[in-house]
C-alpha cells in the first residue's frame, strides 16, 4: 500500500508539473517583479520624492482636483491618492495617463502612462494577459495545481533514512557535482527551502481567486458567515458642492478615524448625487480599510470596513491576505524572502522538466540498445 501511494504520488507530481509548468513559471516570474514594485518606482522616479512639510500644509483633494482639471480639461477625475508627507500625490482620471502633483503646492510634477512595465507584469501575474474572465480562472486553477504539487513534492523530498547521507541529500546542494545532480538538487533542496513561502503564496492566491477555497479557510479559522457589502446609496447631495464635502471627509478621516499612516489616503469624487464618498485609509503592510461616507452628514455607512483591531481572528486574517500574498506583511525582510521564494518557484518547472527529459532520454537509449 505504501509503495502504491508513493508511485501514484510520483505520477501525479510528474504530470501535474508538466501540464502546469509554463503557467507556474510565468505566474512566479511576474510575481518577482511585483514584490518590489514600490521600491523600484521610488528608485526610478526620484522627481516624485519631495521634502516633507508640516501636515497642515497639505492641500485638500479639491485643490489637487483643480490641477488635474486644468491639465486634462473635460476628463472625468475619479480620485486623489496621497502617499504620505514625502511623496507626490497622484490623481486617477479617465485617461491613459496618471498625474503626479506636489501635495503642498498643487504643482504638476509629472504625467506618466497609466499602463507601465509593472502594470504589464501585474496583468500577467493575475490573468496571463488572457483577459480578466478567462485569465483569472486559468491563474486560479494553476495555483491550485501548484498547491497540490507542493504537497506531493514534500512527500517525494522526505528522506528515506535520517542518517548523515540522507540528511545531506535532502538539505544540501552539491554545487560541485555534475549538471544532472546539481539540477536535481536545485529542484529538490531549493524547493524544500522555498516550501513555506510557496505554501503561503499559493494559499493566499487561491483565497483571492477561488471562492470555495476562500470560504473554507474563513470557516476553518473560526469565521461564520462572510459579510457582504451591499452597494450603498444615500440621499441626494448637490454635485456642485461635492468637492468641498470630499475635503471635509478627507480631514475627518485623517484626524478622527485613521489609526495607521493617516497621511496615506485615497479620496474619491462621487459620480452621482446619491453616491457616497469613498475613502481608503489605514494602509499598512498590504492592509487597508475601505470607508463609505454619507456626504449629507459625513457619517460612516454600514458598508464601511471595521477597524482591523475590532475584527475576529478570521476577519483579521482575511484583511491581511493581500499583504501575506505579496510579502508586504513584514516589510523589506519578508519582501526579500518572497522575492527569493518566487524566483525558486519559477525555477521548479524548469529543473523538473530537465529531470523528466533526461530520464526519458536515458530510457530511450536502453530501449534502442
Amino acid at each position: 500500500m505504501k509503495k502504491l501511494f508513493k508511485k501514484v504520488n510520483a505520477w501525479l507530481h510528474l504530470w501535474l508539473g508538466l501540464v502546469s509548468g509554463i503557467l507556474v513559471f510565468v505566474i512566479s516570474i511576474t510575481g518577482c517583479f511585483i514584490v518590489f514594485e514600490q521600491e523600484l518606482k521610488d528608485l526610478l522616479n526620484p522627481e516624485l520624492r519631495i521634502a516633507p512639510q508640516e501636515e497642515h500644509l497639505l492641500l485638500p483633494p479639491s485643490r489637487l482636483y483643480e490641477t488635474a482639471a486644468a491639465a486634462f480639461p473635460g476628463r472625468e477625475i475619479y480620485s486623489v491618492w496621497y502617499h504620505g508627507l514625502n511623496r507626490a500625490a497622484h490623481i486617477s482620471l479617465a485617461a491613459d495617463s496618471t498625474l503626479y502633483v506636489n501635495p503642498y503646492t498643487g504643482a504638476l510634477l509629472a504625467v506618466k502612462p497609466h499602463h507601465d512595465f509593472f502594470s504589464f507584469m501585474e496583468e500577467g501575474h493575475t490573468s496571463l494577459w488572457m483577459g480578466r474572465k478567462i485569465g483569472h480562472a486559468v491563474v486560479s486553477w494553476s495555483t491550485f495545481i501548484f498547491f497540490l504539487l507542493l504537497l506531493s513534492g514534500i512527500v517525494l523530498w522526505f528522506p528515506k533514512k535520517w542518517n548523515k547521507a540522507g540528511v545531506n541529500n535532502s538539505f544540501k546542494v552539491k554545487w560541485k557535482a555534475r549538471w544532472k545532480r546539481l539540477n536535481y538538487d536545485l529542484h529538490n533542496v531549493l524547493g524544500f527551502y522555498a516550501l513555506l513561502v510557496a505554501f503561503v503564496m499559493a494559499a493566499t492566491g487561491m483565497i483571492m481567486g477561488l471562492s470555495w477555497f476562500s470560504k473554507s479557510v474563513y470557516w476553518l479559522t473560526g469565521g461564520k458567515t462572510m459579510e457582504r457589502r451591499e452597494a450603498a446609496h444615500v440621499a441626494p447631495y448637490p454635485q456642485h458642492a461635492i468637492r468641498l464635502r470630499v475635503d471635509e471627509a478627507w480631514n475627518k478621516v485623517r484626524h478622527e478615524i485613521a489609526l495607521y499612516n493617516k497621511h496615506d489616503i485615497i479620496a474619491s469624487f462621487p459620480d452621482e448625487e446619491d453616491e457616497p464618498i469613498y475613502l481608503c485609509t489605514d494602509m499598512k503592510m498590504g492592509i487597508w480599510r475601505d470607508l463609505y461616507m454619507d456626504p449629507n452628514n459625513l457619517e460612516l455607512l454600514p458598508s464601511s470596513n471595521k477597524r482591523i483591531t475590532d475584527l475576529p481572528f478570521a476577519g483579521q486574517l482575511r484583511k491581511a491576505n493581500y499583504g501575506l500574498h505579496v510579502g508586504a506583511i513584514g516589510g523589506f525582510a519578508t519582501k526579500l524572502l518572497y522575492f527569493l521564494g518566487s524566483l525558486i518557484c519559477a525555477s521548479l518547472p524548469v529543473t523538473g522538466f530537465y529531470i523528466w527529459w533526461h530520464r526519458g532520454k536515458k530510457s530511450g537509449r536502453k530501449v534502442t540498445s
